[in-house]
């Protein structure tokens, strides 16, 4: 599979600041007729979590062989590796800290390189600080451009890439036991409960000693009151009407959080 003339773009670097600027001028520079989309850059800093959840989420909305840049690294600068990945239907680039995790998790990897190559950087001393303009811009520009992985690095095992320990949903008496992956800006509590499993089931979920009932559209409830939900994304949510089911259910990545099938 060759790479397309699409790239995309997370980060936690906020809009606040040119940051992302300076990955798009240095793309540009590499060729400017790429087609760049931004996936966001709101994820918080250093949330290593987040940024992978969202990434596995986005990437199938996308042609194969988009290349997907991916710069949530708190370990810039020091030991954690630079890598590319070719996976059967696109191209990953970004630190090896765990970023990978969902979409590895799911998808074979044809090909992976550390990134060890510095003609495809921007500079052959690049900031010890920003790699995301230094390396991963340029590399992901290149690698959209019809460079071939190969040439970008040494190869390297896929077995030693870093993966995060995610929790994994598991099957009880009554339903199945989940936990809480990811919150969106809207207070949304999203789990790693898939969708499948509940549906064409009478269901609900229990956080604690509270009952949510499960509904098919956010408005099946009262303004304020808590329900749960399958979300665009694919998994179990639990949301509040025109509420925050963050602040006012309390929950937190990890917690524990159980969906009941009606007998």
């Amino acid at each position: 599979m060759k790479p397309s003339s699409i790239l995309t773009l997370l980060s936690d670097f906020g809009l606040n600041d040119v940051y992302v600027g300076m990955m798009k001028g240095v793309i540009a520079q590499v060729n400017p007729l790429l087609k760049v989309i931004d996936l966001t850059h709101q994820i918080e800093p250093q949330d290593v979590m987040a940024a992978q959840f969202n990434l596995m989420n986005a990437y199938p909305f996308f042609p194969p062989g988009t290349v997907h840049v991916a710069v949530v690294d708190p370990g810039v600068g020091g030991k954690r590796r630079a890598i590319a990945i070719h996976l059967t239907d696109g191209f990953l680039v970004g630190p090896d800290n765990g970023l990978f995790t969902g979409l590895l998790a799911n998808r074979a990897i044809v090909h992976a390189v550390e990134l060890t190559h510095s003609q495809y950087w921007r500079d052959a001393s690049p900031s010890s600080t920003f790699h995301g303009r230094d390396i991963f811009a340029p590399v992901g520009a290149h690698l959209a451009s019809g460079v071939a992985i190969a040439q970008l690095g040494e190869a390297i095992d896929p077995a030693t890439l870093v993966q995060l320990p995610i929790p994994v949903c598991t099957d009880t008496a009554t339903g199945c036991t989940g936990s809480v992956q990811y919150i969106d800006r809207f207070g949304n509590v999203i789990t790693n409960i898939p969708g499948h499993i509940v549906q064409g089931k009478a269901w609900s979920v229990t956080v604690g000693k509270l009952t949510i009932p499960g509904c098919r559209t956010y408005g099946e409830v009262q303004s304020g009151q808590p329900l749960a939900l399958v979300g665009s994304h694919g998994w179990v949510e639990i949301a509040v009407s025109n509420g925050n089911a963050q602040y006012q259910l309390r929950l937190t990545w990890g917690n524990e959080i159980q969906a009941v099938f009606d007998s």
